[in-house]
């Protein structure tokens, strides 16, 4: 680095109105160096943050679903009762009265519309069922080995 007068020296003012050379280009390697699994998201899931805000979303789109659903169903059931009271003409006050119950069975089967959706999922063993079957098996492979059947 110059100072000073030494600044206004021939040579060194030639210096100063070059511009700097542009850094050196990486590499293919040395740009894939450091990419490992973070980098991909693979381990996104190990600090216990986002697995929480993934249960939290996940609840929202269900619940946004089945109001979807519902709604979309109560729509189509509307539909067909419009259909059917101009076919019949005029309804009758019991009609009335079980449309309102239906919507009333409408809501509880909302709420237990989860619950089934949950229902079909197949039951899955624990750790303990796991180990209990090991446990069996090897009981059984020691027994057919030690007796002969």
């Amino acid at each position: 680095m110059y100072f000073g007068a030494a600044k206004d020296l021939p040579g060194v003012r030639e210096l100063f109105e070059q511009e700097p050379p542009p850094p050196p280009r990486k590499t293919r390697g040395e740009l894939m160096k450091d990419i490992d699994a973070d980098y991909y998201g693979y381990r996104d899931d190990d600090d216990g943050v986002l697995i929480p805000l993934e249960r939290k979303a996940e609840r929202k789109a269900i619940k946004a679903a089945v109001k979807q659903y519902t709604n979309k169903k109560l729509a189509a059931m509307a539909d067909e009762e419009d259909e059917e009271s101009q076919e019949n003409g005029i309804q009758d006050e019991d009609d009335i009265d079980s449309e309102d119950e239906e919507i009333s069975l409408d809501e509880t089967d909302e709420r237990s519309e989860v619950q089934r959706f949950m229902a079909h999922v197949p039951n899955i063993p624990t750790q303990a069922d796991i180990e209990a079957a090991l446990v069996e098996r090897k009981k059984r492979e020691l027994l057919q080995t030690y007796l002969g059947d």
